[in-house]
């Protein structure tokens, strides 16, 4: 078994690495050459995990984009090879610099370039499988934040509050779900934010591209710019969304004001989710870190929900969650 190998080699080879919020394990393989790798190993999800990340990480190296290189995949031991971005992510960068505006520049054109790739229908994988890449449905969409009411909102107002809150929030977000101006037809790594990028040199790698996804172009500016692991004043989110709008080929002046709304409709979107999830990896996986962060969400929410559009969804989250809940960092 693969852990086996991994404890013998881990005294003198090998070095555990901090995970994510994914089952997932990773190990830095020091080679004889002095150069090293990451060893990723993962017993679930395995077509996700190993084969679908590997295949994403090509699929992007194809497009000029800095991806992990896979070197080794055994997918009935679970676990593959690949190369070694190093410690140097952007959250660790930016936390530390002063001048964060011109990080998150250089950040947004690896963006725009991102959304130049031509989306394709099919990818090949290292098992000779073709995988078709998703569109962002309006039902993936539903599904992502159903996750705010399984997982959260059910632990902090109870099972019954929860059921009707959910009954009366969701036919709102599906109306404004249906809002969405901009065709799913954009490249979305889905999880684009300073934690995934890495700094190489003078060049930015990107990590965890395995829910790579086709759909709005607002999507991944929404992670990077409403990032919950790092606080940003509005100041500094404006000119993160300014600058992209400035350099962006999508946008102009008759689709702005659209681009603008869908940015706030898929920010609400994803914070719900990431709400929910952060509920997850606590009450299934025994994760309690990302609790602290649950706080940080609702402020996103509340700061993008005042626009008109979502005077609803605003009265029925603040008539049934109180503030006094939203600051909590436990559930």
């Amino acid at each position: 078994m693969v852990v086996g190998k991994i404890m013998i080699l881990k005294k003198n080879k090998l070095k555990a690495l901090a995970g994510d919020a994914s089952s997932r394990k990773f190990f830095r393989k020091f080679c004889d050459d002095k150069k090293s790798k990451v060893i990723v190993v993962s017993k679930k999800e395995k077509f996700k995990n190993l084969i679908l990340y590997a295949a994403m990480n090509n699929f992007l190296i194809k497009n000029k984009i800095l991806a992990p290189k896979l070197h080794k995949l055994n997918i009935s031991e679970g676990f593959m090879e690949i190369s070694d971005f190093g410690d140097k992510n952007f959250h660790k960068i930016i936390k530390k610099k002063g001048s964060r505006i011109f990080f998150y520049k250089k950040i947004i054109d690896l963006l725009l370039k991102i959304q130049k790739i031509k989306p394709t229908i099919k990818i090949k994988t290292s098992i000779n499988r073709n995988y078709k890449f998703k569109k962002y449905s309006l039902k993936i969409l539903h599904s992502e934040s159903d996750l705010f009411f399984d997982w959260y909102l059910k632990e902090v107002i109870g099972k019954k509050r929860a059921d009707y809150v959910k009954k009366i929030l969701k036919p709102k977000l599906n109306a404004i779900y249906k809002k969405l101006s901009f065709k799913n037809n954009i490249f979305v790594h889905r999880d684009f934010h300073v934690s995934n990028l890495m700094r190489i040199n003078n060049k930015i790698g990107v990590l965890d591209s395995q829910d790579a996804i086709i759909g709005n172009p607002s999507y991944d500016l929404v992670s990077l710019i409403d990032d919950v692991r790092i606080v940003t004043s509005s100041k500094v989110k404006n000119q993160i969304y300014d600058y992209y709008i400035k350099k962006s080929s999508l946008i102009n002046k008759s689709n702005k004001i659209n681009f603008l709304e869908d940015f706030y409709i898929l920010s609400i979107q994803r914070n719900l989710k990431i709400i929910g999830i952060f509920s997850r990896l606590f009450l299934r996986d025994k994760k309690k870190q990302y609790l602290k962060l649950i706080p940080y969400c609702w402020k996103l929410i509340e700061h993008r929900y005042k626009h008109e559009s979502f005077e609803e969804v605003k009265l029925i989250l603040d008539q049934c969650i109180p503030k006094k809940i939203r600051k909590l960092k436990s559930i």
